[in-house]
Protein backbone atom coordinates (compact mmCIF):
# COMPACT_ATOMS: atom_id res chain seq x y z
CA UNK A 1 0.00 0.00 0.00
CA UNK A 2 1.20 3.20 -0.76
CA UNK A 3 2.32 5.60 2.16
CA UNK A 4 0.37 8.89 2.68
CA UNK A 5 3.14 10.71 1.01
CA UNK A 6 2.76 9.11 -1.90
CA UNK A 7 2.63 11.29 -5.15
CA UNK A 8 -0.14 9.70 -6.71
CA UNK A 9 -1.67 9.12 -3.32
CA UNK A 10 -1.74 12.68 -2.41
CA UNK A 11 -4.18 13.33 -5.49
CA UNK A 12 -6.23 10.53 -5.37
CA UNK A 13 -6.94 10.58 -1.29
CA UNK A 14 -9.21 13.10 0.28
CA UNK A 15 -10.76 13.74 3.96
CA UNK A 16 -14.21 14.30 4.69
CA UNK A 17 -14.86 16.61 7.35
CA UNK A 18 -17.91 17.35 9.39
CA UNK A 19 -19.81 14.27 8.76
CA UNK A 20 -23.03 13.51 10.31
CA UNK A 21 -22.65 11.12 13.26
CA UNK A 22 -25.05 8.12 12.02
CA UNK A 23 -23.54 8.40 8.49
CA UNK A 24 -21.99 4.50 8.18
CA UNK A 25 -18.50 4.12 6.61
CA UNK A 26 -20.97 2.58 3.53
CA UNK A 27 -23.01 5.29 3.26
CA UNK A 28 -19.88 6.97 2.91
CA UNK A 29 -18.24 4.92 -0.02
CA UNK A 30 -21.80 5.02 -1.88
CA UNK A 31 -21.94 8.50 -1.47
CA UNK A 32 -18.41 9.18 -3.02
CA UNK A 33 -18.75 6.46 -5.83
CA UNK A 34 -21.80 8.22 -7.77
CA UNK A 35 -18.47 10.54 -8.49
CA UNK A 36 -16.42 7.70 -9.49
CA UNK A 37 -14.54 4.57 -8.90
CA UNK A 38 -13.82 4.51 -5.21
CA UNK A 39 -10.67 2.48 -4.46
CA UNK A 40 -11.36 2.71 -0.20
CA UNK A 41 -13.64 4.44 1.59
CA UNK A 42 -12.36 4.34 5.83
CA UNK A 43 -14.94 6.53 8.09
CA UNK A 44 -12.51 7.05 11.36
CA UNK A 45 -14.44 6.10 14.79
CA UNK A 46 -13.56 6.24 18.37
CA UNK A 47 -11.36 2.92 18.86
CA UNK A 48 -12.93 2.21 22.17
CA UNK A 49 -16.88 3.62 21.84
CA UNK A 50 -16.87 2.99 18.44
CA UNK A 51 -19.06 5.94 17.77
CA UNK A 52 -17.78 7.91 14.57
CA UNK A 53 -15.61 11.21 14.79
CA UNK A 54 -17.07 12.93 12.23
CA UNK A 55 -14.62 12.51 9.31
CA UNK A 56 -13.11 9.72 7.08
CA UNK A 57 -10.83 9.40 4.33
CA UNK A 58 -11.87 8.19 0.79
CA UNK A 59 -9.24 7.52 -2.04
CA UNK A 60 -10.15 7.63 -5.60
CA UNK A 61 -8.92 5.04 -8.70
CA UNK A 62 -8.66 8.30 -10.72
CA UNK A 63 -6.90 11.71 -9.98
CA UNK A 64 -9.79 13.57 -12.11
CA UNK A 65 -12.14 11.68 -9.77
CA UNK A 66 -10.94 12.68 -7.13
CA UNK A 67 -11.28 16.68 -8.31
CA UNK A 68 -14.34 16.35 -9.43
CA UNK A 69 -15.86 15.02 -5.89
CA UNK A 70 -14.50 18.01 -4.44
CA UNK A 71 -16.07 20.13 -6.77
CA UNK A 72 -19.21 18.64 -6.71
CA UNK A 73 -19.67 17.12 -2.91
CA UNK A 74 -17.49 19.61 -0.79
CA UNK A 75 -20.13 22.29 1.08
CA UNK A 76 -23.05 19.67 0.30
CA UNK A 77 -25.94 19.86 3.11
CA UNK A 78 -26.17 16.23 5.03
CA UNK A 79 -29.50 15.95 7.79
CA UNK A 80 -27.72 19.06 9.99
CA UNK A 81 -24.16 19.09 8.95
CA UNK A 82 -22.13 20.59 6.10
CA UNK A 83 -19.38 18.30 5.00
CA UNK A 84 -16.29 19.41 3.77
CA UNK A 85 -14.80 17.13 0.94
CA UNK A 86 -10.50 18.68 0.37
CA UNK A 87 -7.17 16.64 -0.50
CA UNK A 88 -5.48 14.35 2.41
CA UNK A 89 -2.13 16.00 2.14
CA UNK A 90 0.74 13.85 2.74
CA UNK A 91 1.51 14.24 6.43
CA UNK A 92 4.28 16.75 5.76
CA UNK A 93 2.50 19.22 4.15
CA UNK A 94 -1.09 18.65 5.76
CA UNK A 95 0.56 20.75 8.93
CA UNK A 96 2.67 23.00 7.82
CA UNK A 97 1.60 25.19 10.29
CA UNK A 98 -1.58 26.90 8.81
CA UNK A 99 -3.42 26.98 11.82
CA UNK A 100 -4.98 30.10 13.79
CA UNK A 101 -5.57 31.21 16.89
CA UNK A 102 -8.25 34.05 17.06
CA UNK A 103 -9.74 35.77 20.29
CA UNK A 104 -11.28 39.00 21.28
CA UNK A 105 -14.01 37.99 18.65
CA UNK A 106 -18.02 39.31 19.19
CA UNK A 107 -19.62 36.78 21.33
CA UNK A 108 -22.44 36.72 19.24
CA UNK A 109 -20.20 35.19 16.01
CA UNK A 110 -21.18 32.12 14.74
CA UNK A 111 -19.13 29.46 13.30
CA UNK A 112 -20.55 30.34 9.62
CA UNK A 113 -20.02 33.95 10.54
CA UNK A 114 -16.21 32.99 11.41
CA UNK A 115 -15.54 31.11 7.96
CA UNK A 116 -16.97 33.58 5.83
CA UNK A 117 -14.37 36.31 7.20
CA UNK A 118 -11.75 34.23 7.02
CA UNK A 119 -12.31 32.23 3.70
CA UNK A 120 -11.22 34.94 1.32
CA UNK A 121 -7.69 34.22 2.40
CA UNK A 122 -8.05 30.66 1.17
CA UNK A 123 -8.99 27.32 1.68
CA UNK A 124 -10.38 26.00 5.56
CA UNK A 125 -9.97 22.75 6.32
CA UNK A 126 -11.77 23.21 9.74
CA UNK A 127 -12.76 25.77 12.19
CA UNK A 128 -13.92 25.73 15.59
CA UNK A 129 -15.60 28.53 17.67
CA UNK A 130 -14.73 27.46 21.61
CA UNK A 131 -18.28 27.27 23.56
CA UNK A 132 -18.65 27.96 27.32
CA UNK A 133 -19.95 24.89 28.04
CA UNK A 134 -22.16 25.94 30.94
CA UNK A 135 -23.93 29.14 29.22
CA UNK A 136 -23.32 27.81 25.85
CA UNK A 137 -22.48 31.38 24.53
CA UNK A 138 -19.06 31.66 22.62
CA UNK A 139 -16.16 32.52 24.53
CA UNK A 140 -14.91 34.91 22.15
CA UNK A 141 -12.11 32.21 21.31
CA UNK A 142 -11.30 30.20 17.65
CA UNK A 143 -9.18 28.27 16.00
CA UNK A 144 -9.33 27.73 11.81
CA UNK A 145 -6.92 25.51 10.31
CA UNK A 146 -5.83 26.80 6.72
CA UNK A 147 -5.01 24.85 3.60
CA UNK A 148 -1.64 26.08 3.59
CA UNK A 149 1.19 28.46 5.26
CA UNK A 150 0.42 31.02 2.84
CA UNK A 151 -3.02 31.61 3.06
CA UNK A 152 -2.70 31.30 7.17
CA UNK A 153 -0.42 33.92 6.80
CA UNK A 154 -2.25 36.28 4.78
CA UNK A 155 -5.11 35.89 6.83
CA UNK A 156 -2.72 37.28 10.05
CA UNK A 157 -1.52 40.26 8.26
CA UNK A 158 -4.85 41.70 6.82
CA UNK A 159 -7.41 40.62 9.70
CA UNK A 160 -4.99 40.83 12.97
CA UNK A 161 -5.92 43.76 14.98
CA UNK A 162 -8.90 44.22 12.92
CA UNK A 163 -12.21 45.53 13.96
CA UNK A 164 -15.04 43.16 13.15
CA UNK A 165 -18.29 45.01 11.77
CA UNK A 166 -21.33 45.15 14.63
CA UNK A 167 -17.97 45.14 17.42
CA UNK A 168 -16.13 47.84 19.26
CA UNK A 169 -12.67 45.66 19.73
CA UNK A 170 -10.04 44.35 17.31
CA UNK A 171 -9.44 40.57 16.99
CA UNK A 172 -6.00 39.10 17.64
CA UNK A 173 -4.98 36.41 15.04
CA UNK A 174 -1.54 34.65 15.48
CA UNK A 175 -0.40 31.14 14.51
CA UNK A 176 -1.28 28.80 17.63
CA UNK A 177 1.28 26.44 16.50
CA UNK A 178 4.83 26.31 16.73
CA UNK A 179 7.54 24.41 14.79
CA UNK A 180 7.68 21.71 17.09
CA UNK A 181 3.97 20.42 16.00
CA UNK A 182 5.29 18.88 12.86
CA UNK A 183 6.61 15.87 15.11
CA UNK A 184 3.33 15.54 17.11
CA UNK A 185 0.87 15.77 13.86
CA UNK A 186 2.89 13.27 12.23
CA UNK A 187 2.07 11.24 15.09
CA UNK A 188 -1.93 11.95 15.25
CA UNK A 189 -1.43 11.35 11.16
CA UNK A 190 -0.39 8.28 11.51
CA UNK A 191 -2.67 7.23 14.33
CA UNK A 192 -5.81 8.42 11.85
CA UNK A 193 -3.84 7.09 9.33
CA UNK A 194 -4.69 3.33 9.16
CA UNK A 195 -2.50 2.92 12.30
CA UNK A 196 -2.76 -1.21 12.15
CA UNK A 197 -1.72 -1.00 8.79
CA UNK A 198 1.57 0.66 9.54
CA UNK A 199 2.53 -0.94 12.26
CA UNK A 200 0.66 -3.69 12.51
CA UNK A 201 1.26 -5.50 16.22
CA UNK A 202 3.07 -2.79 18.53
CA UNK A 203 0.27 -1.04 18.78
CA UNK A 204 -1.21 -3.33 21.40
CA UNK A 205 1.45 -3.49 23.16
CA UNK A 206 1.44 0.58 23.81
CA UNK A 207 -1.78 0.32 24.50
CA UNK A 208 -0.24 -2.29 27.29
CA UNK A 209 2.28 -0.11 28.47
CA UNK A 210 -0.28 2.76 29.68
CA UNK A 211 -1.40 0.43 31.65
CA UNK A 212 1.64 -1.59 33.29
CA UNK A 213 2.93 1.02 35.44
CA UNK A 214 0.47 4.00 36.38
CA UNK A 215 2.84 4.79 39.03
CA UNK A 216 5.07 6.21 37.29
CA UNK A 217 3.82 8.64 35.59
CA UNK A 218 3.42 10.51 38.61
CA UNK A 219 7.24 11.17 39.01
CA UNK A 220 8.23 12.62 36.02
CA UNK A 221 6.35 15.21 34.07
CA UNK A 222 6.63 13.63 30.59
CA UNK A 223 5.47 10.28 31.56
CA UNK A 224 8.68 7.92 31.02
CA UNK A 225 10.96 10.69 29.20
CA UNK A 226 8.79 10.12 25.98
CA UNK A 227 8.74 13.56 25.72
CA UNK A 228 11.30 14.20 23.57
CA UNK A 229 12.44 17.60 23.93
CA UNK A 230 15.05 18.29 26.98
CA UNK A 231 12.74 20.47 28.94
CA UNK A 232 10.29 17.48 29.43
CA UNK A 233 7.45 20.12 28.38
CA UNK A 234 4.50 20.84 30.84
CA UNK A 235 2.63 17.87 32.15
CA UNK A 236 -1.56 18.17 32.37
CA UNK A 237 -3.98 16.11 34.65
CA UNK A 238 -6.71 15.67 33.36
CA UNK A 239 -9.77 14.19 36.02
CA UNK A 240 -13.12 12.89 35.58
CA UNK A 241 -12.54 11.23 32.06
CA UNK A 242 -15.11 8.44 31.22
CA UNK A 243 -14.87 5.00 31.54
CA UNK A 244 -14.50 4.81 27.37
CA UNK A 245 -12.18 7.90 26.92
CA UNK A 246 -8.84 6.66 25.05
CA UNK A 247 -5.73 8.99 23.77
CA UNK A 248 -7.39 9.71 20.45
CA UNK A 249 -9.73 11.68 22.31
CA UNK A 250 -6.80 13.61 24.52
CA UNK A 251 -4.83 13.92 20.92
CA UNK A 252 -8.29 15.95 19.73
CA UNK A 253 -8.88 17.73 22.42
CA UNK A 254 -5.52 19.54 23.22
CA UNK A 255 -4.45 19.23 19.64
CA UNK A 256 -6.12 22.78 18.61
CA UNK A 257 -4.23 24.75 21.27
CA UNK A 258 -0.43 24.00 20.21
CA UNK A 259 2.08 21.32 20.20
CA UNK A 260 0.89 17.98 22.04
CA UNK A 261 4.04 16.01 23.09
CA UNK A 262 2.61 13.05 24.60
CA UNK A 263 -0.97 11.99 25.79
CA UNK A 264 -1.73 8.89 28.11
CA UNK A 265 -4.80 7.38 29.59
CA UNK A 266 -4.37 5.63 32.58
CA UNK A 267 -6.37 2.53 32.45
CA UNK A 268 -7.62 -0.75 34.79
CA UNK A 269 -5.26 -2.79 34.48
CA UNK A 270 -7.76 -5.89 34.72
CA UNK A 271 -10.88 -3.95 32.85
CA UNK A 272 -8.55 -1.70 30.04
CA UNK A 273 -10.99 0.79 30.99
CA UNK A 274 -9.83 4.31 31.34
CA UNK A 275 -9.52 4.65 35.57
CA UNK A 276 -11.20 8.55 35.06
CA UNK A 277 -7.73 9.92 34.15
CA UNK A 278 -5.14 11.04 32.15
CA UNK A 279 -2.37 13.22 31.08
CA UNK A 280 -1.17 15.58 28.28
CA UNK A 281 2.21 16.67 28.08
CA UNK A 282 2.84 20.27 25.74
CA UNK A 283 5.78 21.88 25.09
CA UNK A 284 5.12 25.47 25.12
CA UNK A 285 3.80 26.92 28.68
CA UNK A 286 1.43 29.54 27.07
CA UNK A 287 -0.26 26.83 24.95
CA UNK A 288 -0.65 24.30 27.79
CA UNK A 289 -2.02 27.74 30.05
CA UNK A 290 -4.45 27.73 27.62
CA UNK A 291 -5.51 24.65 26.78
CA UNK A 292 -6.46 24.47 30.64
CA UNK A 293 -8.14 27.79 30.99
CA UNK A 294 -10.63 26.50 28.35
CA UNK A 295 -10.43 22.91 28.91
CA UNK A 296 -10.93 22.83 32.59
CA UNK A 297 -14.79 22.45 33.40
CA UNK A 298 -15.39 21.25 29.80
CA UNK A 299 -18.28 18.68 29.59
CA UNK A 300 -16.72 15.21 27.63
CA UNK A 301 -20.18 12.82 27.64
CA UNK A 302 -22.00 13.14 30.87
CA UNK A 303 -18.51 14.03 32.78
CA UNK A 304 -17.31 17.59 33.91
CA UNK A 305 -13.77 17.76 33.28
CA UNK A 306 -10.95 18.45 36.04
CA UNK A 307 -8.15 20.09 34.05
CA UNK A 308 -5.04 21.08 35.70
CA UNK A 309 -0.87 21.81 35.32
CA UNK A 310 0.14 18.14 37.66
CA UNK A 311 2.92 19.42 39.66
CA UNK A 312 4.18 23.23 41.59
CA UNK A 313 6.07 23.52 38.18
CA UNK A 314 3.01 25.12 36.46
CA UNK A 315 2.65 27.90 38.83
CA UNK A 316 6.90 28.98 38.76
Amino acid sequence: LPTVGDESDARTNLIVNYLPQSMSQEELRSLFSSVGEVESAKLIRDKVAGHSLGYGFVNFVNPNDAERAISTLNGLRLQSKTIKVSFARPSSDMIKDANLYISGLPRNLSQQDLEDMFSRFGHIINSRVLVDQASGLSRGVAFIRFDKRAEAEDAVKHLNGNVPPGSSEPITVKFAANPNQARNSQMVSQMYHGQSRRFGGPVHHQAQRFRFSPMSVDHSSGGGGSSGNGSGGWCIFIYNLGQDADEAILWQMFGPFGAVVNVKVIRDFNTNKCKGFGFVTMSNYEEAAMAIHNLNGYRLGDKVLQVSFKTSKGHK
